[in-house]
């Protein structure tokens, strides 16, 4: 899923496996790092990456950030997306976070109105660098 588009596509590589099982192995046992999938018959038809941020700003509070929300083509228009971006809510809202934030590509505007219809609101402008 995550290369199942134009932007994944050009910087995924599902052929080999071994970048994303050690990325697996270093976030799996970090209790501040949340994947999830959804299935559907036993296959994988949505992701979702939580991960819980500690801070100084907002009187030392935590915030939550959201990556890697994908939906497979065969699922999407179910609510499969809106519910794993609930769950990531109220998951962030358990852990005490203070906040919920993503980012998502300035390209993908039906994402921005998913996102939108959701309650976020697009209030920042972001900035990458790429460093590889």
């Amino acid at each position: 899923m995550l290369a199942d588009d134009p932007l994944g596509a050009a910087r995924e590589t599902p052929a080999d496996m071994a970048p994303y099982r050690a990325a697996f192995s270093r976030i799996d046992p970090d209790p501040r790092q949340h994947l999830v999938v959804a299935e559907r018959d036993g296959k994988p038809v949505g992701t979702l990456h939580l991960t819980v941020i500690p801070g100084l700003s907002r009187r030392g509070a935590a915030r939550a950030l959201i990556e890697a929300v994908r939906v497979h083509a065969d699922a999407r228009g179910e609510g499969l997306g809106t519910w794993l971006i609930e769950w990531a809510i109220a998951e962030a809202r358990r852990q005490d976070c203070v906040l919920v934030q993503l980012t998502s590509d300035a390209t993908r505007v039906d994402a921005h109105r998913f996102y939108e219809r959701l309650g976020f609101e697009a209030s920042h402008l972001g900035f990458k660098m790429p460093l590889v």
